[in-house]
């Protein structure tokens, strides 16, 4: 029998639900993963809260879309990968479980130098940051703050547009300054004088923003420090872009990735894997559970600050 989280009710971390149901069979064109690490992302909360709206519930939900594990079993019309391989499963639909059903069109292959936990965390972030950075047109000579600098998306953004050849300025708490020199930021607190904090960190200006907060207080010193609001980029507020005039994807935003943004997203996946293997790219995993204790998993982010990203291993 397998083993997933589900809930078949909106609310908060209490609904899920530890479930047993029976092993899945691969589709014709698909997989079944046995999951080692999955990540857990705060987008999973927002839409099992309904914060994020969804379809109505008809049947128990299962939830996460970041997945690392082993092929188990591969469908008849499946070619290229066997039982036994070692994948990152992207866009997941139900991550939150010991067998995975994926489609082979989302597999990539896990270098043998990266951990289950590594691989599982970079998924979202990773994938967010990179198509968000390319999508703003970051790069050489670019002078780019980051708004939320010390979460996830905010960690993989810094390091990919120091790739890029870009400087990078990144909001955050004081008590993540350090880490987030270390991966090549200059980091700014929140708060009071933040504008002016801001115009200290790069006299020369900003040329993009990338929102990952979507605070205020943020978007206010945004709007004083680049007068083209389509160089502001937003992944949290998206609801409020057509209004604010700045770019959006995803965070609510009603309009959908394009076909080139989904394909940034899934680019994403071998580019970090291969920096992963290579120790050109860090990954914090702030903490594992057990995937029963997915909702402690889930009460820790959505407190806010977990210091990295948190992992369910079944």
């Amino acid at each position: 029998m397998a083993t997933q989280i589900q809930y078949d009710r909106l609310g908060g971390p209490e609904v899920l639900e530890v479930a047993s149901t029976p092993d899945p069979a691969a589709p014709q064109d698909g997989v079944v993963v046995a999951v080692r690490a999955a990540g857990v992302n705060p987008i999973d909360g927002k839409l099992r809260s309904g914060t994020r709206p969804s379809a109505p519930i008809t049947e128990p939900r299962v939830p996460g879309s970041d997945a690392a594990g082993v092929v188990l079993s591969a469908g008849s019309g499946v070619t290229g990968w066997a039982p036994g391989d070692e994948v990152v499963v992207r866009e997941a639909r139900g991550a939150y479980t010991t067998h995975l059903v994926a489609p082979a069109s989302h597999l990539v292959r896990k270098p043998a130098a990266v951990s289950w936990e590594e691989a599982a965390a970079i998924g979202v972030p990773a994938g967010t940051a990179h198509q968000a950075l390319v999508s703003l047109g970051v790069g050489p000579g670019t002078t780019l703050l980051i708004h939320g600098g010390s979460g996830s998306v905010g960690r993989a953004a810094i390091q990919l547009a120091r790739r890029m050849g870009a400087t990078v300025v990144a909001t955050a708490s004081p008590a993540n300054h350090d880490r987030l020199r270390e991966l090549g930021a200059v980091p700014v607190a929140y708060g009071a004088g933040l504008l002016e904090r801001l115009r200290d960190a790069a006299p020369q200006g900003y040329d993009r923003i990338l929102d990952a907060i979507g605070t205020d207080e943020a978007l206010e010193a945004s709007f004083a420090l680049v007068e083209d609001r389509s160089r502001i980029g937003t992944i949290v507020v998206g609801p409020r872009a057509a209004e604010l005039g700045i770019l959006a994807w995803g965070g609510g935003n009603p309009v959908p990735l394009t076909a080139d943004e989904l394909r940034l997203r899934a680019e994403a996946y071998p580019l970090v894997l291969d920096l992963l293997a290579e120790g050109a790219f860090q990954v914090d995993v702030a903490r594992t559970f057990p995937l029963v204790e997915a909702a402690e998993a889930a009460r820790l982010v959505e407190g806010g600050h977990p210091g990295g990203k948190v992992v369910l291993t079944p």
